[in-house]
């Protein structure tokens, strides 16, 4: 059977078909999170909090949008940024207030011109794209489209899309110092 055919089925409370659907996805799901993630705990984790998600809101797919396994990995994309927004806030805040430890008064100007810098940054490192990479990477990551859906906005075989968007972001991993 099929996934999108497993995932109607789950999404009826099929249990025998969640385990037929998690053994086609958990690789790909796992895959997919350890490359954004890139730790081994945490990218186990991330991938069973999507599984996990899966079984919940399967009712939620819409096959009229595109194929099971596409949707479940848009899923595990989105767990797998927002884990790593996470940990950098996290991250952020602890540094954050070791410095107030040592600097009692919040400094709003430092603040906005740290934001201002790193605004730049990126959109210094967004112009050095070709128009078709940044036109591509504009459309999924600040507008929240799927790479199916940049495909069809912009006319474009999804393999295309997949292309510019791969070579894109590891232009921006490149220019952002490998942060990214």
């Amino acid at each position: 059977m099929e996934a999108d055919e497993l995932l109607v089925l789950v999404a009826g409370g099929d249990q025998k078909a969640f385990e037929e659907l998690y053994g086609l996805v958990s690789g790909p799901v796992y895959g997919l999170v350890r490359r954004v993630v890139r730790d081994p705990a945490q990218s186990e984790e991330v991938a069973q909090e999507v599984l996990l998600e899966l079984w919940r809101s399967a009712a939620k797919f819409d096959p009229g949008r595109g194929s099971a396994l596409s949707w479940v990995l848009t899923l595990a994309h989105r767990r797998a940024v927002d884990r790593v927004r996470s940990a950098r806030a996290a991250g952020e805040r602890e540094r954050r207030e070791a410095l107030r430890a040592n600097h009692p008064a919040f400094d709003h100007v430092t603040e906005e011109v740290e934001a201002g810098l790193e605004r730049e940054w990126v959109r210094r490192c967004l112009d050095r794209l070709t128009a078709l990479q940044r036109q591509s990477v504009t459309l999924a990551y600040y507008d929240g489209y799927t790479y199916r859906e940049v495909a069809e906005r912009l006319s474009l075989p999804l393999g295309t899309v997949k292309t510019r968007m791969r070579d894109g972001l590891t232009q921006l991993r490149k220019c952002l110092g490998g942060v990214a």
